[in-house]
This record gives structure tokens, sequence and C-alpha cells, in this order.
């Protein structure tokens, strides 16, 4: 692309750009939202978010409720606990997982109802 492609027979004023550009967050929150996207690319860990949508669970019951080992769910939940999707709790030997709080819920129903429309 050229430097004045994009620029050569536009609608949008000049001034409307750098408003634009201005406006952008830092490339470090825009890393930051882009991996945490990522984080929704992966079917079974949408399961396992859905799983927890209405009550905290273990891992056995996770696995047991999205269809995949133990082992799986162990390795997903940690990548959601980084991404601070999931948190978990200690009770006596068991651990407990739950959604981290109701942002969570609330992009999983809106990118539903996006795709659902």
């Amino acid at each position: 692309m050229s430097n004045n492609e994009g620029t050569q027979g536009s609608s949008c004023p000049v001034d409307t750009g750098k408003i634009a550009a201005e406006m952008l967050p830092s490339e470090e929150m825009l890393y930051e939202l882009a991996d945490l996207f990522k984080m929704f690319a992966d079917s079974t860990r949408i399961k396992i978010l859905y799983a927890l949508m209405e009550k905290e669970m273990c891992v056995a019951c996770i696995a047991d409720a999205v269809g995949v080992s133990q082992s799986a769910v162990s390795h997903q939940l940690r990548l959601l606990k980084q991404a601070r999707l999931v948190r978990f709790r200690r009770e006596g030997k068991q651990v407990l997982y739950a959604l981290s709080d109701n942002h969570v819920h609330s992009m999983l129903a809106q990118g539903m109802n996006h795709i659902c429309e």
C-alpha cells in the first residue's frame, strides 16, 4: 500500500484519522486484549467456561461435564487461570474452580448472542 493509498478519494477528513489514532489503546493494551481473545479460540476452553457458568466444580467434574481427560482439563485451567478467566479455592484436599467474575459470564453471553443473530 502506498502512502497516498487510503487517503486519496477518501471521504473522511484528515483530522478524523488523527483523532482515531489518538483514541487507540496502547500497543501493550492491544496485545493483552488479543491474548485474552485467544483464550476463546479453543472449543475445550469454551466448554470449560460454560461448565463453570452455573457453579464451581472440581477438575474431575469438569472433565465429566465436557468429555475430556482430567489432564486436558488441568492444562486448560492453567491457561484460563493465567488469563484471569477462572479462579480457584481449596476446600480441604479438593480444588474448586469458578469463573473469575461476571465479566467472563458477560463475554460468553455476548459472544453467543452475536453468533445467534
